[in-house]
């Protein structure tokens, strides 16, 4: 229904953005890493959607990249995999190392994500070997590193909250929280992308 929505990027919160658009409408949207979009805040961004209806709810779930929402469009075709778990997947990894994952029969990387255990991680493996194609990856799907500064405990806070909202136990997020209290960094969107590091590694 919504192939994506552009428009100036409002709001950050752990689970979602929001985007308004030149009608004035605001648009609440479920993202793998929220603070991924950081870059944007305040500025026009294009964000690739997808509309789910439930019974009880319609969500509307946005990407970086239309590969990034190629992918969990796939994955939520799988029996036993939902959108929160697809989120999860995707906020650690690319779409082309959850595709390589899948190529490999790497059922130990996909275990690595919150709710996938490893009967989920042969169904995604069953259903969708031979049916993803490994793309040229851009700098939108790259998710690299980049250089850090200083870093204050309402950023680690944040992050956390980021990771929490994709699943991870309080065990894992105290193991990330020491983590990050040793590095020097400048935003929340390096801080989600060092814990995820640190807990799939």
């Amino acid at each position: 229904m919504y192939a994506y929505i552009k428009g100036q990027l409002t709001q950050l919160f752990p689970t979602h953005v929001v985007i308004e658009t030149t009608s004035g409408i605001g648009y609440e949207i479920q993202t793998p890493n929220s603070y991924r979009f950081q870059k944007y805040l305040n500025k026009e961004a294009t964000i690739y959607t997808s509309l789910i209806v439930r019974e009880d709810a319609q969500l509307l779930y946005g990407f970086i990249s239309e590969e990034e929402k190629d992918m969990f469009l796939s994955l939520i075709k799988v029996t036993g995999i939902g959108p929160k778990s697809a989120l999860a997947i995707l906020a650690t990894s690319t779409p082309n190392e959850v595709k390589r994952a899948i190529e490999n029969e790497n059922d130990a990387y996909l275990t690595k994500f919150p709710g996938i255990g490893k009967k989920t991680a042969r169904q995604i493996v069953l259903d969708l070997k031979g049916k993803v194609q490994i793309t040229e990856e851009t700098s939108e799907t790259l998710f690299q590193m980049d250089g850090q500064a200083s870093v204050n405990e309402n950023v680690i806070k944040e992050a956390l909250l980021a990771l929490e909202a994709l699943g991870y136990s309080k065990r894992e997020l105290a193991k990330v929280e020491k983590v990050l209290n040793k590095e020097n960094i400048e935003s929340v969107d390096e801080a989600v992308k060092i814990g995820l590091r640190t807990l799939v590694s």
